[in-house]
């Protein structure tokens, strides 16, 4: 019985817990450790939102906010079929959204918020383009 009383308290925590990438990342950017400031504010606190709804995708173990405006996803199989469902899911929730998928090579050097921040996704191709809309 006691248990089912903690659950909520639980989820709560475990949610906070999934959402410290995205925190970590977005203070990081926003406290000036990323150098100076590629959009405004508020574009990157909608960015930490949409990190936040990208941690509860199936495939994704961690998300960060990229400096440039991307999202980072580590996904949990790196598969083409996992990375495409993903991403599929990713730009049906988040049509102007940016996804970079990071691969195992990329994930081995992302040791610290600010390699990961620092991360360009300009080379990945944006939802817009993938869904025709450039």
């Amino acid at each position: 019985m006691r248990w089912i009383l903690a659950l909520p308290l639980i989820l709560v925590l475990v949610d906070a817990a999934l959402a410290e990438s995205c925190s970590k990342s977005r203070e990081y950017i926003l406290e000036g450790l990323a150098g100076d400031l590629s959009a405004p504010v508020s574009g990157y606190q909608d960015l930490f939102k949409i990190c936040v709804e990208t941690l509860g995708m199936a495939n994704v173990k961690d998300a960060y906010v990229l400096k440039d405006g991307g999202i980072a996803i580590f996904p949990r199989q790196n598969t083409v079929a996992a990375t495409a469902e993903t991403l599929a899911q990713f730009c049906q929730q988040f049509p102007a959204g940016v996804a970079k998928f990071l691969t195992p090579r990329e994930q081995r050097k992302a040791n610290s918020v600010g390699v990961v921040v620092l991360m360009s996704s300009r080379d990945v191709a944006s939802c817009k383009e993938i869904r025709g809309n450039s």
